[in-house]
């Protein structure tokens, strides 16, 4: 992780209050003002990264492959950050930055900050529109898709439920992993663990979070379950009961991962290789340990 500072990249401690708690930096890009064009926006994101990977849902279930372009960035967030670094796509071959941050300073030549996925990108007025995840999801779904994702009727149990999963569950988790001291890892883990049981106990009685369709609130909670026994109980030390152990919450998860287009959004590899080599602070040897069976596909009503 770093910041870009003066126009030079360097490499800086993961972001954590004095009392030794995770805080997470705001986004910075964070125009609105996007139009219905076919391929004049392009998306850049991690796979391994659950921020970027609600935006390539929300693409995928939208039918948005021919209208966004998307490139993809390597697992591993290293000295330089984020880079583009598979074999054969050392490039954007939208923007031609070789690096993450490369791309910010296109848009910003005197940009100074926090370079992460997903990036938004203008075609047209070689821009950054937005980098941040939950704004684009919004923008996906304002422009392509009618409020299909966030209908006036739901909005505001939409809005509850993703107040509750963002601060305890979708940045619980990182804020249990980067704990640096005892108090604070004890203070996130609780109510992680509380709203896992709360959303166990929502979900056995309905198909999805809110109402009786699919939401940007379920897209948001599932970009983390799908992670949560991969990495997030071992990697980090979110170990007091895993996903499978919600019965409801991890149907609730197969059901996610089963709709049209979601399972190839998903990439275990990517996934368990940019956490655990990505955080030598965390795990030193870079060992990917095997991990759990978890049958993602298995049968769910």
């Amino acid at each position: 992780m770093g910041h870009l500072i003066d126009g030079h990249w360097h490499t800086a401690p993961l972001l954590k209050s004095k009392d030794g708690a995770f805080e997470r930096a705001a986004s910075t890009f964070r125009r609105r003002d996007v139009e219905r064009v076919a391929g004049r926006y392009h998306l850049v994101v991690a796979d391994a990264c659950p921020w970027a990977h609600r935006t390539v849902i929300a693409r995928a279930l939208l039918g948005l492959e021919d209208d966004i372009s998307i490139a993809t960035v390597s697992p591993l967030m290293l000295d330089e950050g984020w880079v583009f670094g598979a074999p054969g796509d050392e490039r954007d071959p939208v923007t031609g930055a070789t690096k993450l941050h490369e791309i910010y300073t296109k848009a910003d030549p005197g940009f100074t900050g926090k370079v992460t996925v997903p990036v938004l990108w203008d075609k047209r007025d070689h821009t950054i529109v937005n980098n941040e995840s939950s704004e684009i999801l919004r923008i996906l779904d304002e422009v392509w898709g009618d409020h299909r994702f966030y209908p006036e009727p739901l909005r505001q149990e939409i809005d509850a439920i993703n107040d509750r999963v963002y601060p305890t569950l979708n940045n619980g988790v990182y804020r249990c992993g980067f704990a640096q001291t005892q108090a604070a890892y004890d203070e996130a883990i609780a109510p992680l663990f509380e709203t896992m049981a709360f959303l166990d106990e929502h979900l056995r009685t309905r198909r999805f979070l809110v109402g009786e369709q699919l939401t940007e609130a379920d897209i948001r909670l599932f970009t983390t379950l799908v992670r949560f026994d991969a990495v997030y109980v071992t990697h980090f030390k979110c170990n007091k009961r895993r996903l499978v152990e919600h019965e409801a919450l991890f149907a609730f998860a197969r059901r996610m991962f089963q709709l049209p287009g979601v399972a190839a959004t998903v990439h275990f590899d990517r996934i368990k290789a940019h956490y655990y080599g990505s955080h030598p602070q965390l795990n030193p040897s870079g060992i990917i340990p095997i991990g759990f069976d978890v049958d993602f596909s298995a049968d769910v009503d």
